[in-house]
């Protein structure tokens, strides 16, 4: 899809990659950029649309999709992560608030959506993913966990709204200059260089974006060799 003229809402706006969406899509030439959060007073980037949504509240959800009845590019950006590996005493509890948000909150979002998008001629639907998609070292166990089942998701909501028309792109990316992030010393990207990379695979008309080096490498390698789990043919 063309970013220009388009009508975008982004969930997670107030920081981060988020922030560096609603910028950019606006530097694009985006009509109009619903920029959402939890607290809308901390959206404070100018040309945007404030919009109260908490993902969790299927209230809010609700309200958000009639309110925002134009929107052409629906990007899935609200997510957590905490640090802890699944035989912590408290990672049950844990890892169900994280599903929460980065799954159950993707597919309210996306459900919500759906019916707007087909109203507008199909239009789009970015979920910001992970190389933890993939991978999961027991240090970020949850995240890496609720990250792989919303690459499932969106693999399943690329086949079930391609009936409407609608683009499903998954932005898969490694360390990214953020607060989530903020403690990690390893190499990151800037916000700004991923979200110009997942617009560009937008506009290309591609279902998925690696955004960097690190993750290209680990698809690549995912790629490369059939897992032995998976039905061998003659």
């Amino acid at each position: 899809m063309q970013i220009k003229d388009s009508v975008a809402l982004i969930t997670g706006a107030n920081r981060g990659i988020g922030l560096a969406f609603a910028n950019e899509l606006l530097a694009r030439g985006a009509r109009k950029v619903y920029a959402a959060a939890r607290d809308p007073a901390n959206i404070t980037q100018p040309g945007v649309q404030a919009l109260r949504l908490d993902v969790n509240q299927p209230d809010q959800v609700a309200a958000a999709a009639a309110l925002a009845s134009d929107v052409t590019l629906v990007i899935n950006n609200a997510g957590i992560a905490q640090p802890g590996g699944f035989l912590m005493a408290d990672s049950e509890a844990l890892t169900r608030r994280i599903f929460e948000t980065n799954f159950f909150g993707m597919l309210r979002i996306s459900q919500a959506f759906a019916p707007v998008l087909q109203r507008q001629g199909g239009g789009a639907l970015l979920n910001v993913l992970s190389v933890a998609s993939w991978v999961n070292g027991g240090e970020l166990a949850a995240y890496s966990a609720s990250k792989s089942a919303a690459w499932s998701l969106t693999n399943a909501l690329r086949h079930e709204l391609a009936a409407q028309r609608t683009q499903v792109l998954a932005l898969h990316m490694a360390y990214v200059d953020t607060d989530l992030t903020r403690g990690f010393e390893v190499p990151k990207s800037s916000p700004e260089a991923i979200v110009q990379r997942a617009l560009d695979g937008l506009e290309a008309g591609l279902d998925e974006v690696l955004a960097d080096e690190l993750t290209q490498q680990i698809r690549q390698g995912l790629s490369a060799a059939r897992p032995v789990y998976l039905p061998q043919q003659a």
